[in-house]
């Protein structure tokens, strides 16, 4: 995990299973298809372990299930709570198997497996990688005229962020969405944001 995490303006989820989802600011998205339900509080969950490396900042909550463990706790700067297999966590984490389970179904619109998603402006979408993707600098994703649209990143296997890596949001709406689909792990380097 990175220095901070910010709570964007539109929906944004990392969704990874079993391993660990990251959750921004989630609302219903995809004409009311996908929701994160109990596991919209969280910024960050995990099925295994949750591992915290330096000073991090997360606005929201912290969980773990099936597993039990969150590492480096005393590092991390949180404004929710820190759920380590409770029936919290439990709950939150059956709604992101949903959620996760509805964005691998989604027809993809671009591949760009093999691609680095740093210095892309992209619009709406579902963007499809067969194994592994890489963010190095700044992604730009642009809503354009179509402000409550959806931004869906299918990744077959692991999302890995360079250091001070960054997505920013232009024309977001209130009902607009960004998901990460990650198939295995997500490594958010320092000062990724």
């Amino acid at each position: 995990m990175g220095n901070a995490f910010q709570r964007y303006t539109a929906r944004v989820a990392l969704l990874v299973v079993p391993l660990a989802a990251l959750l921004w600011d989630p609302t219903p998205g995809l004409a009311g298809t996908i929701t994160l339900g109990l596991a919209q509080g969280f910024a960050v969950l995990g099925g295994q372990t949750v591992t915290n490396t330096g000073s991090t900042t997360i606005q929201g909550d912290v969980g773990v299930y099936p597993g039990s463990k969150i590492t480096d706790q005393t590092d991390i700067s949180l404004t929710g709570t820190f759920h380590e297999s409770d029936a919290v966590a439990q709950n939150a984490q059956s709604a992101v198997t949903a959620a996760y389970i509805a964005l691998a179904g989604q027809s993809a619109t671009s591949t760009l497996t093999g691609k680095d998603l740093g210095g892309m402006t992209l619009a709406p979408g579902v963007y499809f990688f067969s194994s592994t993707a890489q963010l190095t600098g700044v992604l730009t994703l642009d809503f354009g005229t179509t402000p409550n649209a959806d931004f869906i990143f299918q990744i077959g296997s692991g999302l890995t962020t360079a250091v001070n890596s960054s997505v920013v949001v232009e024309n977001a709406g209130a009902g607009s969405g960004v998901y990460w689909q990650v198939g295995s792990s997500a490594t958010l380097n320092t000062g990724t944001a």
